[in-house]
């Protein structure tokens, strides 16, 4: 079992208010392992003094093994040197000096494993001025860089602020970064960079590193009992390094950006960064989107791979120059209709999106004449996450039925209320459902506007509709009212981003809307369109041969909410008994405006 860490940003002294969410988070989702400490921990003024003391000398328990490397602040010599000259904590030790019960200082730097996870640290804060405790040396730099040239991978990249590279535009000053620290990070290539950042929680898109085949992420905690409620904490749950496979090492989500140590030279101006701030969109959100730059293609491990180019059409004009494996039997297995990522990597994370097998064909299901993933709408439809009759459904994320369609949550919602709208029958687009049921949609959707308008949000309606011909269900995401205005021109920049150009028709009603995108359905192009605030339909066929993300759409209003973590629907998965409780409660606050009450 994956060691359950929590991750908190700086204490500041504050250690009443840390352990009591502590305690209470571990009684709601724990038991957790160990708590990791960033940013200040030490008091900012004598008033929190006797506070930390109690902790220090007995008085009070701290309820989980807890490291901090922010050794600075009122109090931090007093305790720290009596922490160094205690006889117990003599010698190398990289694992933490005792403190008292449960509470570890991580001096210095170095690395040391925790229950399985390698973490590297540094401590302190730069300073030009050399000093006992609370400032890092040339030192302790040299000795995170040896340790970037040891075999392994780092799990957690421990610092107190931030890379420089890490956080958006506009954001240095105010958040805290360090520039040292982009360079340990970008030697280190940790998979989670945690640190401090002061008042202000940020969780950046998973990144690519330059030689290694592993993304990075980042997260920046506030500090405790900060004014504006941002988060402190934060639970994780990653599985060591040491025990995974290569491929799952090597796995990317969709919304990986490339590393962003490639831009450094290039960010713009102070005066560049503060027009754009005004306008409220930080385009450094979606230059993920930037198809001219190119991705490393040739990572450690690739020969293992299959090509897909093999694989899906009998040929591959790098023939033996090419990096990947051409499989005979996978080709056969693909032509069955079985998933490629099932196929090199042995598992699909696609969910709901994926419309191939995933597990292996005997010769008899071979359909020569079919394209993978178009076998008959009954075939389809015993394997469908969406079809009722399936025995894949999960019947208890539905919120209402109709003749034709019916309300289900969001398997892993980008935010509270993240609803789908899906037909009963197993049909590939809500465009192509017969005109009667169009009735019934419309309710759906104009009831989901009145249930959002009444608490000052408005509704994204978006729809992937593949030529491999998915299960339709078209998704409902609130947002806040005061982000209306901005949602066209965020799409808009992703499109620019990807190289295509959204057609804009703006329509009185919903009704006229969708008669309109009724006939776009060609049947040779997939097609992505969003019905956004004040009536505007943004529309774009996607060619065969196009790369187009799945989850486009959550991902670019995951910019717009700087929620950037929530672009993979599997951060956000919840258990089965709190799906159940979600559907509950949402039912009981649509219950009013739903159609089929």
């Amino acid at each position: 079992m994956a060691p359950r860490i929590l991750l908190c940003g700086d204490v500041l002294g504050r250690l009443n208010q840390l352990f009591k969410r502590v305690s209470s988070v571990n009684k709601s989702a724990g038991p957790f392992d160990a708590l990791l400490c960033v940013g200040q921990f030490f008091p900012d003024s004598p008033e929190l003094v006797d506070e930390l003391m109690t902790y220090i000398e007995g008085g009070s328990q701290i309820p989980l093994p807890t490291y901090f490397i922010g050794d600075y602040g009122v109090a931090a010599p007093k305790v720290l040197l009596a922490a160094s000259k205690d006889s117990a904590n003599r010698g190398f030790k990289m694992d933490g000096l005792k403190v008292c019960h449960n509470l570890y200082w991580l001096k210095g730097s170095g690395k040391f494993s925790l229950l399985g996870l390698s973490v590297a640290y540094l401590s302190g804060r730069k300073s030009s001025n050399a000093q006992q405790f609370g400032t890092y040396s040339q030192d302790d730099i040299d000795a995170l860089r040896a340790i970037a040239e040891e075999p392994g991978t780092v799990d957690f990249g421990v610092t107190n602020r931030a890379a420089t590279s890490d956080i958006p535009a506009g954001f240095s000053d105010s958040i805290g970064s360090d520039s040292t620290i982009s360079e340990l990070v970008q030697e280190i290539k940790p998979r989670y960079h945690i640190a401090g950042t002061k008042g202000i929680y940020y969780a950046r898109e998973p990144y690519s590193n330059v030689d290694a085949v592993h993304v990075t992420r980042f997260i920046g905690l506030a500090s405790v009992g900060n004014r504006d409620k941002q988060k402190f904490i934060h639970a994780i749950s990653p599985t060591p390094a040491s025990t995974m496979s290569s491929t799952e090492i090597a796995m990317k989500t969709t919304n990986t950006t490339l590393s962003p140590y490639t831009f450094v030279e290039k960010r713009t101006s102070p005066k560049d960064t503060t027009k754009r701030s005004n306008d409220g969109i930080s385009d450094s959100q979606y230059w993920r989107y930037d198809v001219s730059q190119k991705r490393h293609k040739h990572e450690a491990g690739d020969s293992d791979k299959v090509c897909f180019k093999f694989v899906s059409s009998g040929s591959c004009p790098r023939g033996e120059k090419c990096n990947f494996r051409h499989d005979m039997d996978a080709r056969e297995q693909y032509m069955r209709g079985v998933c490629f990522d099932f196929l090199n990597k042995g598992k699909c994370e696609r969910g709901p999106d994926c419309n191939f097998k995933h597990s292996l064909q005997d010769e008899g299901d071979r359909h020569p004449s079919r394209r993978p993933g178009s076998e008959t709408r009954s075939s389809r439809s015993k394997e469908c996450w969406f079809c009722l009759s399936s025995p894949n459904v999960e019947s208890h994320l539905i919120i209402s039925i109709g003749e034709n369609y019916y309300l289900a949550l969001a398997k892993g919602p980008l935010v509270e209320d993240h609803v789908l709208i899906i037909p009963v029958e197993h049909m590939p687009s809500t465009l192509s459902m017969s005109s009667e049921s169009e009735l019934e949609i419309l309710k759906f959707q104009n009831s989901l506007k009145r249930y959002c308008k009444n608490q000052e949000k408005e509704v994204i309606f978006f729809e992937w509709i593949s030529i491999r011909s998915t299960h339709a269900n078209l998704q409902a995401i609130p947002i806040p009212s005061s982000k209306a205005v901005m949602v066209e021109k965020v799409f808009n920049l992703a499109a620019q981003k990807l190289g295509f150009k959204f057609v804009a028709k703006k329509f009185d009603n919903i009704s006229d809307g969708r008669k309109f995108l009724k006939t776009q359905i060609d049947g040779n192009s997939s097609l992505f369109y969003a019905e956004i605030p004040g009536g505007t339909i943004l529309l774009h066929h996607v060619e065969e041969k196009e790369r187009f993300p799945a989850q486009f759409g959550r991902e670019v209003l995951a910019g717009l909410l700087n929620m950037a973590d929530n672009a993979d629907w599997r951060n956000r998965e919840h258990s089965k008994d709190e799906e159940m409780k979600i559907v509950e409660d949402f039912k009981s606050r649509f219950e009013e405006y739903d159609p089929n009450c």
